[in-house]
C-alpha cells in the first residue's frame, strides 16, 4: 500500500500581499489533488501592507491555509523556522512568496521523495538573469562555504526544497538561535537530491536582498558553519611575525657588519600602520565569531507569534498521527 501523504507548505512572506494572491490558488490547484492532505503555512515576517488581511480572507475561506503573524521581522531565517514548527504534514516544502519558485515542481519532487529521496532540493539551472556583481559573489560564497567538518553548501541551491518528515525533526532539534538555514540543510545530511529549475520572473514587487544585505548574510553563513577565517588569521600572524624577525635580523647584521645607522623613518612608519590594519582586521574576525557566542548564550527565543490564523491539518487528527505529530489543542488565534 503508498503510503498516505500529508503535505505542509511554508511560504515565508514580507510585504508579498500581490504575489500572495496569485500562489495561493496556483498552489490549491496544483497539489490538492496530489495529496491526502494539505496544509498550506504563510508566515508573515512583520509585513506592513494588505498581507494580515488578505490571508485573514483566506483562511476563511480554505481550511488548509494557516496564517501565522510574526510580532515584528525576525528575517527568513527566523520566519522559516516558525513555519517548520508549525507544519504538521509528513511531508513539508519550503517555497518563497515572490513566484520565482514554480509550485509546479513539487508533484516532481514528491515522486522523488515516494522513491525514498528524504530531502529533494531545487538547484538554479543558470544565474543570467542575475547582476555579474550577484553572480561572482555567489560563485565565492559557495567556494568559501565548506562546513568545519568538510560538508559543502550545494552551489546554487536555496530554501526551495522538499523535506521528509525525519529531515525537519532533526533540523528542529538543533539548538541555534541565530542560523543559517542552507548550511542547516546541507549539515543534518540524509538522502539528498537535486532537482534543476529556471527561476520564474518575480511577478509584483523587487527583491530586498541589497549588496549589503547579501554581504552580511554571507558573512553569517561563513562564521555560523566555518572556522578557516581563523586559522587563516593564525597563518597570516605566522607569516608576518617570521617576516618582521627576518627583517630585524637583517638590519642587526648590517649595522654590525658595516657600521650602518639605523635608517628608513618612512619604512617604520609604513610598517607600523600595516601591522595596525592587520590587527584592527584580526579583531573585527574574532569579533564576528564573539557576537555570534554573545546572541546564543542570551538564549532569547527565535521568532515571538503575535496572531494564528486556521487549523491546517491540525483540524485532522488522522494527518498529524500520519506525521508521527500529537494533534494540538492550542486555539487557532493566540497572541504571544
Amino acid at each position: 500500500m503508498p503510503q498516505p501523504v500529508s503535505l505542509s507548505c511554508v511560504v515565508p512572506c514580507l510585504n508579498e500581499q500581490a504575489n500572495l494572491g496569485i500562489l495561493l490558488p496556483e498552489l490549491l490547484a496544483t497539489l490538492e489533488s496530489r495529496v491526502d492532505a494539505l496544509e498550506i503555512i504563510v508566515v508573515d515576517d512583520g509585513s506592513t501592507d494588505g498581507t494580515p488581511d488578505l490571508l485573514r480572507h483566506w483562511c476563511s475561506l480554505h481550511p488548509q491555509i494557516v496564517y501565522l503573524r510574526l510580532s515584528r521581522n525576525f528575517g527568513k531565517e527566523a520566519a522559516l523556522t516558525a513555519g517548520l514548527e508549525a507544519a504538521q504534514g509528513n511531508v513539508i516544502v519550503c517555497l518563497d512568496a515572490d513566484m520565482q519558485h514554480p509550485p509546479q515542481m513539487v508533484p516532481a519532487m514528491l515522486d522523488r521523495w515516494r522513491e525514498g529521496v528524504q530531502m529533494v532540493y531545487a538547484v538554479r539551472a543558470t544565474r543570467q538573469d542575475e547582476s555579474p556583481f550577484k553572480r561572482i559573489g555567489s560563485r565565492l560564497f559557495y567556494a568559501l562555504m565548506r562546513t568545519s567538518d568538510g560538508r559543502t553548501v550545494p552551489p546554487n541551491a536555496g530554501d526551495f526544497r522538499l523535506m521528509d518528515r525525519v529531515v525537519v525533526e532533526a533540523l528542529l532539534s538543533l539548538p541555534e538561535r541565530d542560523r543559517f538555514m542552507k548550511g542547516l540543510f546541507a549539515w543534518v545530511g540524509f538522502e539528498s537530491e537535486p532537482m534543476s529549475y529556471t527561476p520564474s520572473q518575480r511577478r509584483h514587487g523587487v527583491s530586498r536582498f541589497h549588496p549589503l544585505k547579501l554581504l552580511r548574510f554571507a558573512v553569517d553563513g561563513l562564521t555560523a558553519f566555518t572556522t578557516w577565517p581563523l586559522r587563516v588569521l593564525s597563518l597570516v600572524g605566522a607569516c608576518l611575525s617570521m617576516a618582521a624577525f627576518l627583517y630585524g635580523l637583517v638590519i642587526v647584521v648590517t649595522y654590525v657588519l658595516f657600521g650602518d645607522p639605523v635608517r628608513g623613518w618612512a619604512t617604520l612608519i609604513t610598517a607600523v600602520l600595516f601591522f595596525s590594519g592587520v590587527n584592527l582586521m584580526s579583531l573585527g574576525v574574532v569579533g564576528e565569531y564573539i557576537a555570534r557566542i554573545f546572541t546564543e548564550v542570551k538564549g532569547r527565543p527565535i521568532y515571538l507569534l503575535r496572531e494564528r490564523v486556521g487549523n491546517g491539518l491540525r483540524s485532522d487528527p488522522a494527518s498529524a498521527a500520519q506525521a508521527g505529530r500529537e494533534p494540538s489543542n492550542v486555539p487557532p488565534e493566540s497572541i504571544v
